[in-house]
């Protein structure tokens, strides 16, 4: 950005990123002081600006200083979507629908596994489009890769009642049903005359469930701990379980996360030999779901190693359907977000990622080899060499990427760790010992790719105490969450993305300006301009941000949404309610077209809200049958008429 040349006194970006991150030794002031007066001074100037541009008060739909030209939905929460006036958004394809030519039509009063192994997973959530040809940058026909974290048994089987208790009473083949509806689907879409359909019988079509063979890649492969009677090698694992976010690779592959995989296992914990290590996972008695009654690999007294081969990053590439998904152990073990990449200067992949639980940390994995991107056959197995880094943000402003690696510093056999394998299996052990900076769960970590600074969505964490806020994490009982950006050091004019040291400053503080305390925004941002609980985001081609949100307050009417904003510029932070989900809702992996002229939303658990059942749902979306509970669905937003999203 370069300085504006009728109004001198206003920053350029680079300016802001200084002083947002400037060593205090140079000024009394602490960051967050310094931060602060910054950000006062600039958007009082914008404001006065604004105000003068418009010629009357400012208008809760008025764009100000922001470079979005759509006009703000109101905040509110009711049974179904709504998007900004001059957008429509479809839905592409359901829970159910069809992904493999020979997949049966959705019956909810009788599902079976195999159907549901070819049809649409449940709990969509990571959206990546992959353009057709391959390697091309088409933007009207390509490949969906949709993730499928997890099921609500009480809204796809009748007779269970309400809540979490339901999953419980789910028998053997349910059971079955659900671990066919984790997992992921590809699926190919095309845009004809502004509309997206699926194209039926596509040869790319795949489903990827909770049973589907895969190996076992890096350090940790072959491990003792890796190790089951099904699989006395350590290198073969059935399935993946609770794949939230995700991302792709320079060469084309999908890089699909395990998050919350620990709910999934059962039996006594506490009685095994590691009950540290599961407790440090949150493997416990208390399974969320019957798995462990009907399924011995569940159960960790009858199959202790098993949970260890969940909590990974997996690879498959979506243009070859044949092709076996792998777990990139190189890239540690935890409660996986996303995998989102950089490049280096020097060709290195760089893939940020967050531990998302309230306490953990942010990681970053930078891969030995470098991307060919002349050769993808070259770039196969380049995940599975690697240095994987864990954050440590100071109160000045700076950040060091600690290395995990076996032997330096306390990463040794006399702490647990007798190799690089013992690190990756326990990675937030490790961390733990490297003392990275406990965040407020962190998710989504992604870098802009107009800017090359990264967002950290920081979703919240009730649970910070006044004696472990830091500059970072300013705030006790953080309901609302906040967004952190590093900014990463240049080398040659880049973004240093490998480099091991960089800087931090807060994008903002969520929750409602005046009542919830701490909250900061732009100051122009409206009354239906402030979010709670950030959880994905995307950036369309200027680098402005699409943030997804997770936590919305329902009691206070309010839904979870996408709310966009400006990351430089006169409009930075001056967040704008583009779309709102149904009741019971959030909105997942927001993708757009290589053309920023479609932006996919994922709509995930729509219904569930407390006491809401198959036979009673609080919403029936997206068909509003009575005879149909409600579904999970990806929607596609467009422009009436066409053209750029949020232009």
């Amino acid at each position: 950005m370069t300085p504006d040349a009728q109004n001198p006194a206003v920053e350029t970006f680079e300016d802001y990123q200084e002083a947002s991150c400037s060593n205090p030794r140079a000024d009394d002031r602490p960051i967050g002081a310094l931060i602060a007066a910054r950000l006062s001074r600039r958007e009082t100037l914008l404001a006065g600006m604004a105000a003068i541009a418009l010629g009357a008060p400012r208008q809760a739909e008025a764009a100000g200083p922001s470079t979005l030209g759509f006009k703000e939905l109101p905040l509110g929460l009711d049974e179904t979507h709504h998007v900004a006036e001059g957008y429509e958004a479809r839905v592409l394809i359901r829970w159910g629908d069809k992904v493999l030519a020979d997949a049966p039509a959705l019956d909810v009063n009788k599902l079976t596994a195999p159907a549901q192994e070819k049809q649409f997973g449940y709990n969509c959530d990571y959206l990546g489009f992959h353009p057709l040809p391959r390697g091309s940058a088409a933007s009207d026909h390509g490949l969906l890769v949709v993730n499928h974290e997890y099921v609500n048994s009480n809204l796809i089987f009748a007779g269970l009642g309400a809540g979490r208790a339901a999953a419980q009473k789910v028998s053997k083949e349910q059971a079955e049903v659900e671990l066919a509806a984790h997992g992921l689907s590809v699926v190919e879409i095309r845009k004809t005359a502004g509309a997206w359909s699926v194209v039926e019988g596509g040869t790319y079509a795949r489903r990827i469930t909770g049973t589907t063979p895969m190996t076992i890649s890096g350090p940790a492969a072959g491990h003792d701990k890796m190790k089951t009677s099904a699989d006395p090698t350590g290198t073969r694992v059935l399935g993946m379980l609770n794949n939230c976010a995700g991302g792709m690779t320079p060469w084309g592959t999908v890089l699909t996360c395990e998050e919350n995989f620990n709910g999934y296992f059962g039996g006594d914990a506490e009685k095994m030999p590691d009950a540290k290590l599961y407790k440090r996972y949150g493997v416990s008695k208390a399974s969320w779901y019957s798995w462990v009654k009907h399924f011995d690999r569940f159960d960790v007294e009858k199959e202790p190693n098993e949970p260890n081969r969940f909590g990974w990053v997996v690879e498959f590439d979506p243009y070859d359907p044949a092709s076996v998904p792998v777990k990139r152990t190189a890239l540690g073990r935890f409660k996986h977000e996303g995998a989102t990449y950089a490049l280096a200067p020097d060709g290195r992949v760089v893939v940020y990622q967050g531990d998302d639980e309230r306490g953990d940390y942010v990681y970053k994995f930078v891969t030995t080899g470098r991307f060919d991107p002349a050769n993808r056959d070259a770039n196969a197995n380049l995940l599975d060499e690697g240095t994987l880094y864990v954050a440590q943000l100071a109160d000045d402003g700076g950040v060091k990427w600690l290395p995990l690696l076996h032997g330096q510093g306390p990463l040794t056999a006399e702490n647990g760790f007798a190799s690089q394998a013992d690190v990756l299996i326990n990675t937030r052990g490790a961390a733990d010992l490297l003392k990275a900076t406990p965040m407020d769960r962190p998710e989504d970590v992604e870098a802009n790719p107009a800017t090359g600074t990264v967002f950290v969505m920081l979703t919240n964490n009730t649970s910070r105490k006044p004696e472990q806020v830091d500059k970072a994490n300013p705030r006790t009982n953080n309901a609302h969450g906040h967004i952190v950006e590093i900014i990463p050091p240049k080398a040659g004019g880049k973004p240093d993305h490998a480099a091991t040291e960089a800087k931090w400053s807060i994008f903002l503080l969520a929750g409602k300006p005046g009542i919830d305390a701490g909250a900061r925004y732009h100051r122009m941002t409206s009354e239906n301009g402030w979010l709670s609980c950030p959880d994905n985001c995307a950036f369309d081609a200027k680098g402005r941000i699409w943030i997804a949100t997770d936590g919305a307050p329902a009691a206070a009417g309010i839904a979870d949404g996408i709310w966009a904003a400006d990351t430089t510029g006169y409009g930075r932070a001056m967040t704008r309610l583009f779309f709102q989900a149904p009741t019971g809702a959030e909105v997942c992996g927001p993708c757009f077209t290589p053309d920023d002229q479609t932006l996919f939303l994922a709509i995930q658990h729509p219904g569930e809200d407390p006491g809401s059942t198959f036979e009673t749902p609080s919403t029936r979306w997206p068909d509003f049958r009575p005879d149909m509970p409600p579904r999970p669905s990806v929607v596609a937003v467009t422009r009436k008429g066409g053209g750029i999203i949020g232009s």
